[in-house]
Parts: C-alpha cells; structure tokens; sequence
C-alpha cells in the first residue's frame, strides 16, 4: 500500500473509527483537504492528554493537507459533558479569552506555521456561535436534531445513567460542535473533522447536520483514548497534568514523565508521540528497554521544548540518579530562611514539595526507606529539618523512591 495519511494513522495506531475509510483515503490522494479538531479552552494550557490530537495535526501537515484549529471560544462557555460526572466549573469571558491565547502557543510550536499551503487556520467558534439567533438556529439546525437520539450518546446516557445531573445547557453541546462543522464545511471547505473516541457522536451528528442541510458528503475520524499501563488516563497523575507549558511544568519534569514510561507503553508512545519512522522504531523495539525510554523522553521534549532543554534534562538526570550529584534542572521548591530557623518537619516538608498528597503515604514510604535528604535514608517522621540539612549553596535535594527529586531552595 502506498504511503498516506490514513495508512500512517494506522500503523501510528491513531485510528479508532472512520465514518467511511475507503472514500476519505480515495479523496485524500487525490487533493489536499482542510480537516479541524477543536479544543476547548478550560485551562491555561494544554496537556498531554491533547497531544496526540496534535500529533494528528501535525500529519496532515505532513501529507500536504491543512489543519484547522478550533479554539472553542463559545464551546468552553457551555461545557462538554463528554466524559465529565459533573457540571464544569463556569468561567469568565476574560479568563477564556486569556486561555485561547496561550494555548495558541502551543500550536505554533508543533505545527509548521511557515508553509502557506499548510499552515494552521486558527477559529474561534465564539465568532459565530456568539451571533446566533436563538429562535432562527432552533428552525434552521435544531429541526434535523431528535432527543430520541440524543438521549443514546454515551456523553448524555452515561450521566443520566449514574442519575449525575446534566443540564440543559451542557445538554445543547453536541448541537453546537455539530454546528461548528457545518459552519467550517460552509465558509472553510472543510471536510473533515478528527477527535477522540468519546466524540464519536457529536462528530457523527456534524457529518448528518452537512449532508442534511448542504447535501454535500464529509468525514468523521477518530483516534482512540490513550490510558497507561497501569489503567490511568493519559495527562494525568499524581502530582496533576503534565502541562504542555513550561511555565506550569519544567523541561525536566516533562521528560521525566516520557522517561518514567511503562515498559509495555514504550514502543507504542514512540509510535504516536515522536517523528521517528515506523521503520526505525521497529528495527530498534528489541534494543535495552531503558535506553528506548531516553529516547522516547528527548524526542518528546525536543519537540515541545527544543533539543538543548532535551540535553540538559538527560544530563539533570544522570547526576541525579547516576552520581547521586544534583543536577541544575530539577524542579525547585523555595522557603524562607525564617521558616527553616523555626524547623520544619520533614513530613511537612514533603507534602509542601507535592511529590506526595497524603501524610500518612509520607509515613508508609519512609517506614520502607523510601525518603532521602541529600542522598540519606529519613527513618523518623518527627524529624525536624533546620540549617544544618543545607548546603553551603543554601538548598538540599528531597528524594522520594529512585524516581523523584526535588530541590528545598533556601530564600
């Protein structure tokens, strides 16, 4: 099979579903095509759970096609139910318009913004959903909507399922991303829109909207949701997301997480996260485990914060966990010299790095010799850090287990 789009989304192991696979890769060989995602605005960045929707925009580049990037202006001021147990918190026009801003960013670092062919349409769907016409919109589109069906999308059935409260505002969600699409498809010739699994639905409810209101055919194609290994969702852990943001999270925290991978995710996060080709990825799946995780860890962090972050976080890390040295990168914590002549505890201590949550995990960890001062062993939870823990550079590292290190700056 010749090299494409779609072939290179499988073996990427993007693909989840396609409303009708053999008409879009005919179409997508023949001519250059404008596909959206769109992407709610609810924080001031984006995490990685968003990255593999990047990484599906950054193909389209590579094949020649556009990407068009729904900044969900309008959307974010309703909430998507999809997946959610509760009502989304509400925010200010402000504060969406100051995240669209900086979640732009983002883009304009993963995807080539110099070729006039390819580079991204950014929108904000407020620009029309913001304009509509309440009484007009429920004739023209919300006739070709029944709540039959609505009522049997998963983003509804789950919640009224589990009796969780839904609104009638977050209810009207999956008439206006429908909306979107037809609205791309009429003044952008768009014809394709991508998400995740959990979208199904209201993608499917776009592409029925276009050919109903248009007659015209376009495509819905979706990539499945990544969990880890270990069942957790993707983006997420303890500590919280994994900002694609270094002013929410380091260079070094970031490659930490792609270094931390589980051995089963390692080939496949090579796979949908780096640019290397499937051919080098299979002709070194067999090589030392560890070494395949550095690997994964500087083409992630290269991509998102360029080679020389990638380099110094490998070499933070080597000193870190090689040499037992410090390494310039890790993240820091400061507290005020006041507060350290005082003393402070060292359970204290670690919840105040947000290495771990909980005092009582504090208390189990250290009965099994899992928390360290300057590379030694803390056995007594009434400890009560002071001066003397701090080097003559005024800080000490805080370890927790082999894998996480922070360093207790002094103010």
């Amino acid at each position: 099979m010749d090299k494409s789009f779609l072939s290179e989304f499988k073996q990427r192991q993007y693909y989840n579903q396609c409303t009708d696979f053999d008409s879009l890769e005919n179409l997508m060989k023949k001519k250059p095509i404008k596909a959206y995602i769109g992407f709610d605005c609810t924080a001031k960045s984006l995490h990685v759970g968003s990255l593999l929707q990047i990484m599906c925009l950054r193909m389209l580049q590579k094949y020649g096609h556009q990407p068009i990037v729904l900044l969900g202006g309008g959307t974010t001021r309703i909430g998507d139910p999809s997946g959610k147990e509760e009502t989304r918190k509400m925010l200010s026009d402000k504060e969406i318009e100051s995240n669209i801003k900086n979640i732009q960013r983002v883009f304009n670092i993963f995807l080539n913004t110099k070729n006039i062919k390819t580079k991204p349409i950014f929108v904000n769907n407020f620009k029309w959903l913001g304009k509509l016409n309440y009484i007009t919109f429920l004739r023209e589109i919300g006739k070709h909507f029944t709540i039959n069906k609505m009522l049997s999308f998963d983003s509804v059935k789950l919640r009224l399922d589990r009796e969780q409260s839904l609104s009638y505002l977050e209810f009207n969600y999956m008439i206006l991303q429908a909306y979107d699409f037809y609205e791309l498809n009429k003044n952008k010739n768009c014809v394709m829109q991508i998400g995740g699994s959990d979208q199904w639905g209201n993608i499917i409810n776009g592409v029925e909207l276009i050919k109903r209101h248009s007659g015209k055919q376009s495509f819905g194609l979706t990539t499945p949701l990544i969990t880890l290994a270990s069942g957790a969702k993707m983006g997420k852990t303890e500590k919280g997301a994994i900002w694609l943001d270094k002013k929410l999270l380091s260079p070094y925290e970031y490659w930490q997480f792609w270094r931390n991978t589980d051995d089963k995710d390692v080939i496949k996060f090579l796979k949908m996260f780096t640019d290397l080709s499937i051919n080098q990825i299979d002709e070194m799946k067999n090589d030392n485990i560890n070494q395949l995780k550095i690997i994964l860890a500087n083409q992630a962090t290269s991509m998102l914060h360029g080679k020389i972050s990638a380099q110094k976080a490998e070499e933070t890390a080597k000193k870190t966990f090689e040499s037992g040295l410090v390494g310039k990168d890790l993240p820091t914590i400061k507290i005020s010299k006041k507060e350290i002549e005082s003393g402070i505890n060292i359970v204290e201590l670690v919840i105040l790095s947000n290495l771990i949550i909980s005092k009582s995990e504090v208390r189990r960890i250290m009965k099994n010799k899992g928390i360290k001062i300057n590379n030694e062993i803390i056995e007594d939870p009434s400890l009560l850090i002071s001066l003397n823990h701090f080097k003559n550079e005024n800080f000490l590292k805080l370890s927790i287990g082999k894998k996480k290190h922070v360093i207790i700056k002094m103010n």
